[in-house]
């Protein structure tokens, strides 16, 4: 996108695309499992503090890590070679501002059953899967968090979630919001501007949500606005 607001120059190879379509599954399912992973070591963190340096020790923090790599990678690499089979025209305008799949297979001019089929299981079950975990370890959060008696206890052991409640919502949201769309309404445009939210904002704004919690961060940001740090 930056490129294409520099060179003033919107066009882009048929090789150039498919390399676009992998890295772009392989880092938004990376994002998404390394979310379920960030909501299971909440999870660990507040219903068993106790234990969380036994259970979430840097074997199984590598585990982790290596297996969401795999099951990415996996992926991205079905969906690219699933695409190769399709046969497109020479010249074909895409109405995004990204090689995006589902708008892909809709300008194939061959047969895409397969391929959907194989989009919308991989949805499921790689976008459902660690949602559904990341449900399950906020229900027993909100469960432990509702047996603590003082007020400030309860709200100290949700704010250590907040900045990663913010950035799940964000994103499952306006990823939702775009798939769902898409599929009411055909709209290209809507698609495309809801898109920007995931791929654009919510990466933007990671770095400030996540940061805001750290201590130095806060103080430099009282010492730019010209507020007296406590």
């Amino acid at each position: 996108m930056l490129v294409n607001i520099q060179t003033q120059n919107k066009v882009i190879t048929y090789e150039d695309c498919i390399t676009q379509i992998y890295f772009f599954i392989l880092f938004a399912v990376m994002d998404v499992f390394l979310l379920s992973v960030m909501a299971y070591d909440r999870f660990v963190a507040i219903c068993h503090p106790l234990h969380y340096t036994i259970i979430m020790n840097p074997q199984l923090c590598g585990l982790l890590v290596l297996v969401s790599w795999i099951m990415c990678v996996l992926n991205s690499l079905l969906q690219s070679l699933m695409m190769l089979r399709l046969s497109f025209c020479t010249q074909v305008e895409i109405p995004h501002f990204f090689c995006e799949l589902n708008e892909m297979l809709q300008l194939a001019c061959s047969d895409t059953f397969l391929n959907n089929v194989v989009m919308y299981l991989a949805a499921v079950l790689l976008g459902g899967g660690p949602f559904a975990g990341i449900l399950y370890s906020y229900s027993k959060i909100v469960s432990s968090i509702r047996g603590i008696a003082s007020a400030k206890g309860k709200f100290k052991t949700f704010s250590t979630c907040a900045s990663h409640l913010s950035v799940v919502c964000l994103f499952y949201c306006t990823m939702l919001g775009v798939y769902l769309s898409s599929a009411a309404t055909q709209s290209s445009h809507s698609s495309a501007t809801a898109s920007v939210m995931y791929t654009v904002v919510t990466p933007m704004l990671n770095p400030f949500i996540y940061s805001l919690r750290n201590r130095d961060i806060k103080s430099a940001l009282k010492r730019i606005v010209g507020v007296q740090v406590m």
